[in-house]
């Protein structure tokens, strides 16, 4: 495909607002800076002096940067050609921007943003996934309805592999398996023993012996992997978020709840996350799943990318191609398809432009909330607990994630994962059970169970629950 045809306008360049000037934020309005079609001159954080050193720090001369207290003053500054910072999205909102892109990873936050956006009949470009994973449907149900798109990000793997899979849906491919790799590869150095992931260096011996898949037993090198790596993180819950939202959009389903989450090899990802019939560890197919990328110093990372595990159904064609380099599983019946780059807000634009110029989502054609990220104690929660997300990973200390079918909010179903976090327990919850909407205290006016509840009704016909007020 040709980008150039694809977006070819003579129109004015797309205008933008960031909500969020972290790392996505941040490499988003530095890319701003150089896309021809695309504007990012409106950056808001919770504090307008944040958004203001992120315009800076990307090379923004401070004598064009704005701190905006009011529309009046937005609007002042935005018709001077200059940056403006603000802390409230609504300041903003008569300016004429077209597209806002969310990136807060704030789910109440974000859901207000969200709000605000499509009412003001803006699209929306939804980075923050702990939003979408709660409301995502919904989201892109109300934009619709007014003309306008809710989209996941490119630059983001939930974005990519939605591309990927309906990519590979076009040209006909029977897809076994889609997922990612984690974010933290696993690199093994031989020569002294040592496995490094995400900045922390163990003693790993058991590596060595585990290294080569080679004809041994899937479920034995991934068992024997996991084990050398016992002390390092194997499941992270930014993974399932993500990979819930590729189910929304595309029908997929995990294997198991936690994920396998297995650490391999680049070339044996088609092998490992293969059918187990055919010696791989998946039940069935159309499943999705994320690996560890594990390689020596000296070899390439995955970097995060996305991929797609499709049947060889002409032998020929795929023994040709495996020569080409394309890694394909040791029966020679399954293939890997991947593209090993996210870029964040470096490749978001393109995006925003398709939600502009041309009025379309990257997400799924008709998002369902086929899945729901819910929280299991790993611990005793006392009653009076607050759940509260924190860390680059926006965990909830005493939690693990899971992937659920998706069902309506009710007093005795597993509560949204995002949904539950910063809440207060209504009641304890022992150590394996899984934290229900009913043991939740729900802060007053909250406008991401609003908009849940909106959801619930959408595409359960479920009532709203009766001690919850409407907030929206």
């Amino acid at each position: 495909m040709n980008f150039h045809r694809y977006f070819a306008t003579e129109r004015p360049p797309v205008e933008t607002c960031i909500v969020g000037t972290g790392g996505f934020g941040r490499s988003f309005l530095a890319q701003g800076l150089r896309v021809p079609m695309m504007r990012a001159r409106v950056a808001v954080d919770r504090e307008a002096d944040i958004a203001a050193a992120s315009l800076k720090a990307v090379g923004i001369a401070p004598r064009r940067i704005h701190i905006c207290r009011s529309a009046a003053e937005a609007k002042a500054a935005y018709e001077a050609g200059d940056f403006i910072a603000a802390d409230d999205l609504a300041l903003v909102l008569d300016l004429p921007i077209e597209v806002v892109v969310e990136a807060t990873g704030h789910p109440e936050a974000g859901a207000r943003h969200s709000r605000l956006a499509i009412e003001a009949g803006r699209h929306l470009a939804l980075v923050s996934k702990e939003v979408d994973s709660v409301i995502g449907p919904v989201l892109a149900h109300l934009a619709a309805e007014r003309g306008r798109v809710a989209t996941p990000v490119d630059g983001d793997q939930p974005s990519l592999l939605i591309g990927l899979i309906t990519w590979a849906q076009t040209l006909g491919l029977e897809i076994i398996a889609a997922g990612k790799s984690s974010e933290y590869d696993f690199t093994f150095d031989a020569a002294s023993g040592l496995v490094t992931s995400n900045g922390r260096t163990l003693s790993a011996p058991g590596f060595s012996d585990a290294w080569a898949l080679g004809e041994r037993p899937v479920a034995d090198i991934v068992a024997a992997r996991a084990a050398a790596a016992a002390a390092l993180p194997q499941r992270a819950v930014p993974d399932l978020c993500e990979l819930l939202v590729v189910a929304n959009a595309t029908g997929f389903t995990p294997d198991r709840p936690d994920l396998h989450a297995p650490i391999a090899r680049i070339p044996e990802v088609p092998t490992v996350l293969g059918l187990a019939e055919e010696g791989g560890l998946l039940a069935g197919e159309r499943r999705l799943d994320v690996f560890h990328c594990l390689r020596a110093p000296d070899e390439a990372s995955f970097a995060g990318g996305v991929f797609v595990l499709v049947r060889c159904t002409d032998a020929d064609s795929w023994a040709m191609l495996a020569e080409k380099g394309h890694p394909v599983s040791r029966s020679g019946r399954t293939a890997m398809i991947y593209i090993p780059r996210h870029l964040l807000g470096v490749e978001a634009a393109t995006s925003v432009l398709e939600a502009a110029l041309r009025g379309a989502s990257g997400g799924g054609l008709a998002p369902r909330p086929h899945l729901d990220l819910v929280a299991r104690a790993t611990r005793d929660l006392a009653a009076g607990s607050v759940l509260e997300m924190g860390g680059h990973h926006h965990t909830i200390e005493g939690t693990q994630a899971e992937l659920v079918p998706g069902a309506a909010l009710a007093e005795d179903t597993p509560a949204p994962f995002y949904l539950a976090a910063n809440c207060r327990l209504a009641r304890p919850v022992a150590r394996g059970q899984a934290i229900t909407f009913g043991a939740l205290e729900l802060p007053e006016g909250s406008e991401l169970l609003a908009l849940r509840r909106r959801q619930d009704a959408l595409f359960f016909g479920a009532p709203a629950p009766a001690r919850v007020a409407e907030a929206v």
